[in-house]
């Protein structure tokens, strides 16, 4: 990392431009939970725009490539990490990586940052490449995958050094163990495991506009109601699980809205479920629900914030795809750093 960024960097999120939020890690071809029970086939893809793979952090780069590529760059008022890399032709995390930075750090006219890594000499065939510390503390901003990348481990080393899986959750303050222990043998007889659906793997999307405003309103309002991160992290994943964050006039039989609530199972009659104001404060529930005690919401459920992430979202909605709620944590959490 370049010497005059290491004695400025702070512990404060940097907005990145509001239509580009995140990648897409896994296929989002598959509808939604309710949606798939409903037997509806409407193709998804032309509204999740982004692209499968753990390297697309963010958006693509836009720019030349690497053989275009200077040495270093002197940061002038008005950039950001992800103008920056977009300039360059150079995936943020890439950048960030590089100059020792994580999603938290903050850059200042002056700074000079790396844009090409300084090449290593490739390790003896024996040898094994081992993390530079032994364990990371989390901070504001941090995912897993970024903390891997950045301390040179794959993501089920990460995993397995911690007892964590693709559906876990990470805080400021949490510290990680980024050592691997030794693998210990499989049983001679085990059979393999078997592989995990793609459906239920990790899941993210770059938002649009219409997304966006939905996803803001919905922290709006949990701020609003005093509800934790963790709670408002679950109403996004929900939403984005049951409607892709988009406030639908169609569902299942009379499910409607951003959370696809029945006016046949006293969710409210279908204007009230269209006012995408009223619906989230409905599953949002507690002292101020427009309901009051004829529907269930987040907030009446007792002991909700010691319930798994996904559980505590299926408790509310009662879906036949209950997994699916966990396979959006990490990017809700995500969403929530950045727009709330």
């Amino acid at each position: 990392m370049a010497g005059t960024i290491a004695t400025r960097r702070q512990n404060l999120p940097w907005a990145l431009p509001a239509v580009v939020l995140t990648t897409v890690a896994a296929t989002l071809s598959a509808p939604p939970a309710m949606a798939e029970e409903r037997g509806h086939t409407r193709d998804i893809r032309p509204l999740l725009r982004g692209t499968s793979g753990p390297s697309s952090a963010l958006s693509a780069p836009s720019g030349a490539g690497s053989s275009a590529t200077p040495a270093s760059y002197t940061v002038v008022a008005g950039d950001t990490p992800y103008d920056i890399a977009q300039r360059f032709g150079l995936y943020v995390d890439a950048l960030l990586s590089m100059n020792g930075l994580s999603w938290s750090s903050v850059i200042y006219p002056g700074d000079v940052l790396a844009l090409t890594a300084v090449p290593t000499p490739a390790p003896a065939p024996s040898e094994v490449a081992a993390p530079t510390a032994a364990n990371y503390e989390v901070v504001i901003g941090d995912t897993l995958y970024a903390i891997a990348s950045a301390h040179g481990i794959t993501l089920d080393q990460l995993f397995a050094a911690n007892g964590l899986g693709p559906d876990s959750i990470i805080y400021p303050g949490q510290t990680l163990a980024l050592s691997q222990p030794a693998p210990a043998p499989a049983p001679a007889a085990a059979p393999a495991p078997a592989a995990v659906p793609p459906e239920l793997t990790e899941q993210w999307a770059t938002l649009d506009a219409e997304q966006i405003a939905n996803a803001q309103l919905i922290i709006t309002i949990g701020r609003e109601l005093g509800v934790s991160d963790r709670g408002v992290a679950i109403a996004l994943a929900t939403a984005m699980v049951e409607s892709w964050l988009r406030n639908l006039d169609w569902g299942d039989r009379d499910s409607l809205g951003l959370f696809q609530q029945r006016p046949s199972t006293g969710w409210g009659t279908p204007e009230q479920i269209m006012d995408p104001t009223r619906s989230i404060r409905v599953f949002y529930g507690g002292a101020s629900d427009p309901n009051g005690a004829a529907t269930t919401g987040l907030l009446d459920l007792e002991g909700w914030e010691s319930m798994a992430f996904t559980d505590a979202a299926q408790a509310v909605q009662i879906s036949a795809f209950p997994a699916r709620y966990g396979t959006w944590e990490a990017q809700a959490h995500q969403w929530l750093a950045e727009l709330g």
